[in-house]
């Protein structure tokens, strides 16, 4: 049975990993919840901690169950006379839950995207502008006017799953896939937008493309963005796309 701490679901996913969910739904205060937590548990790791991954709503941490238990009977872990890695864990989770504070306002970062919209990088701008009764510029400012904050890293490597987009451009998928989409291609699906890290089949409306690698796999850190970030959408030429391309970025 799930563990709860004020609304909070605690629960083992596998023999070496637990979820530590803070509701079912896309929401900002919920994911400030998950970013504070994913902080404090970086600053306070305890042995046998592994690594935490961030979703929309939920943390997963992965721990190494022996070590967790030797953790404990060396009394290296705050919590005592535990049964099992899982209880040691969900445990100090609870507490962590508590202790944690928001500090997401003072670590933001902002980070500028420049984005070629419409044409050959945008072949589906029109649509989404006849979708919302808007025209082509219209689509163009209301996108690149949001703040777009990224609420977790997943689907493909180096893909930012945003929040924050304006309802009046909101359009549905496509009904028939792409087998390839460009990397760096700028979409929109339902409500919400995104950024194509890595050539990949999908079923998102095109509206641009931005010059800039998102994922570098020889990079320490592969993924230019990571949770927690402010992404701003900046409208380029194609003559400034090409100029991207070219030069160091």
């Amino acid at each position: 049975m799930p563990e709860t701490v004020d609304k909070i679901n605690i629960y083992a996913l596998s023999e070496t990993a637990i979820v530590i969910e803070f509701g079912k739904k896309i929401d900002v205060k919920i994911n400030k919840r998950v970013k504070a937590l994913v902080s404090y548990i970086e600053k306070h790791s305890f042995q046998g901690f592994i690594e935490t991954v961030p979703a929309y709503s939920s943390v997963t941490l992965f721990y190494d169950p022996l070590q967790v238990i030797q953790g404990e009977a060396n009394g290296n872990n705050v919590l005592k006379n535990r049964k099992s890695a899982f209880e040691i864990v969900s445990s100090l989770m609870n507490e962590f839950v508590i202790q944690a504070h928001d500090d997401s306002d003072n670590m933001k970062r902002v980070v500028e995207i420049p984005v070629c919209y419409g044409g050959e990088f945008g072949p589906d701008l029109q649509l989404v502008a006849e979708q919302n009764n808007l025209t082509s510029a219209e689509v163009i400012n209301i996108h690149s006017q949001g703040e777009y904050p990224v609420y977790m890293i997943g689907f493909a490597p180096g893909f930012p799953y945003l929040g924050g987009m304006p309802e009046k451009i909101a359009t549905p998928r496509r009904s028939s896939p792409r087998t390839s989409i460009p990397k760096g291609s700028v979409g929109i699906a339902g409500n919400q937008t995104g950024v194509y890290p890595i050539s990949t089949p999908g079923g998102w409306q095109l509206i641009g493309r931005t010059p800039i690698q998102l994922f570098l796999p020889e990079e320490d850190r592969p993924s230019l963005l990571q949770a927690g970030d402010i992404i701003k959408f900046v409208p380029i030429s194609q003559k400034e796309f090409e100029e991207y391309k070219e030069g160091p970025l």
